[in-house]
């Protein structure tokens, strides 16, 4: 697909705005046309035509009659309009698609209970239940621990209330306060969350465990790291390694559910929090890395909190 200059620029531009996208959106065309036996090039000469439209519209029957998602479905129409306005083709495909195709595996997933989520960390390696504690109590994405391409995550040097020795870790205050930056932000946008007692304590076994195989920390250094038996081909875990530690626990523990069910367990944490006074609405929007409404750009997102007794 990449040998194609103009598909070429096009995924470069997509890259500019999001890297994951990118992926996700010229793999979905190199699958449009495999499936419809065309190319890209041929999709502009014909767009403009009723029977470019007519055979998009029996491509989204056909996959209704297969029992593919609403999601799914919708992911080529968004694609094509996407490869049609960045050619200058103003072409509108007008399908409705059928609501009855559901997302059946998200919607009958529920929040694990405390008793499950302990199971699931019993489950988990070293490095699993640290990615599993910073989702469920703290709301991180898989993506801010590791990016998609294993260039960045979080590191060390991001818990600025942690002080990095020999030994591993030490947090002088808990909950600490843990930096997500700007380029681990979905949103763009730097901001902060906290990590309770018991995720800093799976945080200093792991790194304790990492200086017994001779790592030598630093600020700087992931705060996932590479399991020493295999091969290191970036410098921080890709988000697909992170995600993978978290299903296999998820999995062991008898459960079927996808690892972002650990992000919903901490937003319910912090409905239930909402509800009892205990945090404001918008915090509560800004600690899962959401930019909020309107109020939140004078407040939340100045990036500074009340201060802290005690």
């Amino acid at each position: 697909m990449l040998d194609d200059a103009d598909v070429k620029r096009w995924y470069d531009n997509l890259t500019a705005s999001s890297q994951i996208t990118a992926e996700v959106y010229l793999r979905s065309l190199g699958l449009y046309c495999e499936l419809n036996r065309t190319n890209p090039k041929e999709i502009l000469l014909k767009a403009g035509s009723k029977s470019f439209r007519d055979s998009f519209i029996d491509f989204v029957r056909k996959l209704e009659r297969e029992g593919r998602a609403v999601s799914y479905i919708e992911r080529f129409k968004k694609v094509l309009m996407s490869w049609l306005i960045y050619n200058g083709v103003n072409v509108k495909l007008k399908v409705n698609i059928r609501s009855s195709s559901g997302t059946p595996t998200i919607a009958d997933e529920r929040v694990p209970t405390r008793d499950e989520l302990a199971s699931i960390i019993r489950k988990a390696s070293a490095r699993g239940r640290v990615a599993v504690a910073m989702m469920a109590f703290s709301g991180l994405r898989p993506e801010s621990l590791g990016d998609y391409l294993g260039r960045d995550g979080i590191r060390l040097g991001d818990f600025p209330e942690a002080r990095v020795t020999k030994e591993g870790i030490e947090f002088e205050k808990l909950p600490a306060t843990v930096l997500i930056r700007r380029n681990l932000s979905k949103g763009s946008f730097q901001y902060f969350t906290f990590i309770p007692e018991e995720a800093a304590t799976y945080i200093r076994e792991y790194l304790q465990e990492r200086v017994k195989q001779n790592e030598q920390l630093s600020p700087e250094s992931p705060l996932m790291q590479f399991d020493p038996r295999g091969k290191k081909k970036n410098a921080f875990l890709r988000t697909t390694l992170v995600t993978r530690d978290i299903r296999e626990a998820i999995r062991a523990a008898g459960f079927k559910w996808r690892p972002y069910i650990l992000r919903a367990y901490c937003d319910t944490a912090f409905d239930i929090a909402e509800t009892k006074g205990l945090i404001s609405h918008p915090w509560r929007v800004f600690f899962m890395g959401h930019k909020g409404d309107i109020e939140a750009r004078y407040s939340t997102n100045k990036g500074r909190l009340p201060p802290r007794d005690g």
